[in-house]
């Protein structure tokens, strides 16, 4: 094993050099999230680079490689919290992050330490200016030499984008997973499902087990033929499982479901999440899969450490934004849902809790009220299309260059009879938002992950 040129115990910077070093990082290099597709590298050479010098830590921690267009967060993070509650030093890596650069990296639940940030950036800033790699790619970077000094046991890795040429995909995983294929990035991954799942089959590694959360007509063909050319075992969790959500957990919450099935190993017959969204069933599945094949692997995960991880994964992993509820009176929740196929399961969800409280609009009845922002370089038409005309509307634009002016949606909307007012930040429209709603009314903020970030 090549040493490392640097320890990451010795010498730490002064914890107050953090918002230095992270101002570095945004201000030096591209970040696709800020600027988008001239951020993207399409190779892997210089996240090699980076890693280099760090001694490759990338080779020496176990790890679970988490890819797909819409879930892979959430199920990444509940899969890190059923291996915490197993009693395993558990990584999980994230992006992008909705508060604190730290929240992309944590060990057990917690962010990597700011002084850690720092050191890092210190001691690698002469790689860094001579690789000039993407801000994700030396983010990654930093989380791989992080995990490997910690020792931890296994790590969960989301993928940031893609999966054959994401910055991620220098690992070789005991597991890959992959959520679902939708429309998405298509200006980089492909104007077609078969395209995009391609991308995305770039994770299965020789050998290495995949699980597949959802079996679909354009993508299935991709993934079992790359599973037969690398010889790696192939399931598909919705074959395996099938979840629906319980009547009694509620519309809003979305939280209790029942499991039935052909599982590899015991598996309760009812589950309790602490994420809300109906749409965790898919997830659900492809995580109960996922356990099933890494006990086949040699991996201890009792029941119990199943039941503890998914009714914590919150605490256990620090998610956020998914169907979070930020107030009952009136019903305030949020999602970070914003593609296609995302904000169809939201808007579904928003529908059936329009309808179980009567909110159909009008001063009788309640009223919903969506504050709504979206970055520029989305398919606007499809998604607009997929919200409700009889909302009021808070066009807002999310606080990145990449954000949609709010007049600009505005305008687009009024094409899908979808109306509003302006407001100049995410915080004043959600301010009027509930400075006009009253207890039965529902609110609820979403259309961009960034739109999220300002309000959770």
């Amino acid at each position: 094993m090549q040493q490392a040129l640097f320890s990451y115990t010795e010498g730490l910077a002064d914890a107050g050099a953090y918002a230095e070093a992270v101002a570095y990082l945004y201000s030096r290099l591209p970040m696709f999230s800020r600027i988008g597709s001239s951020a993207y590298k399409k190779d892997l050479t210089n996240t090699l680079a980076l890693l280099e010098p760090l001694g490759n830590p990338q080779h020496r921690f176990k790890s679970i490689h988490v890819a797909g267009t819409n879930g892979k967060g959430s199920t990444s993070s509940m899969l890190a919290s059923i291996l915490m509650e197993a009693g395993y030093k558990t990584g999980l890596y994230t992006s992008p992050h909705l508060r604190s650069f730290t929240e992309r990296m944590r060990i057990n639940g917690r962010d990597i330490p700011e002084k850690a940030v720092a050191d890092f950036v210190t001691r690698m800033k002469p790689y860094i200016e001579r690789v000039e790699p993407s801000f994700f790619e030396a983010t990654v970077a930093m989380c791989f030499d992080y995990f490997a000094r910690e020792q931890v046991d296994i790590a969960v890795v989301e993928v940031g984008l893609g999966g054959r040429l994401d910055s991620t995909n220098v690992i070789t995983p005991v597991l890959s997973v992959i959520t679902n294929i939708s429309w998405d990035h298509a200006d980089l991954l492909g104007d077609t499902l078969a395209e995009i799942a391609g991308e995305k089959a770039g994770i299965i590694k020789s050998g290495i087990p995949v699980v597949i959360g959802e079996s679909q007509p354009e993508s299935g063909p991709v993934f079992r033929a790359k599973s037969e050319a690398t010889q790696s075992p192939i399931v598909f969790a919705d074959k395996r499982y099938h979840v629906v959500p319980l009547p009694e957990s509620g519309a809003a919450e979305g939280r209790g479901f029942g499991v039935t099935g052909l599982p590899a190993f015991e598996t309760p017959e009812t589950l309790a999440l602490d994420l809300s969204g109906v749409y965790q069933r898919h997830n659900l599945a492809t995580v109960l899969a996922a356990v099933d094949e890494l006990r086949a692997l040699g991996w201890e995960i009792p029941a119990e450490a199943v039941v503890r991880g998914l009714a914590h994964t919150m605490r256990n992993s620090g998610l956020r934004g998914r169907m979070q509820v930020l107030a009952q009176e009136p019903l305030t929740l949020c999602d970070t849902a914003h593609n296609e196929a995302g904000i169809r399961e939201v808007m579904a969800q928003i529908s059936a809790l329009c309808q179980r409280f009567g909110q159909q609009g009008g001063a009788d009845t309640g009223q919903l009220r969506i504050v709504m922002g979206m970055v520029s370089d989305k398919d606007h038409g499809k998604i607009l299309a997929l919200f409700p005309k009889h909302a009021v509307y808070y066009f807002v634009k999310p606080d990145v260059p990449r954000g949609l002016e709010a007049e600009a949606l505005r305008e687009k909307a009024a094409d899908f009879g979808l109306y509003g007012e302006v407001f100049n930040s995410v915080s004043a429209g959600f301010e009027a938002a509930k400075a006009s709603a009253n207890k039965n009314d529902v609110i609820f903020i979403g259309g961009s992950t960034f739109v999220v970030a300002e309000v959770v």
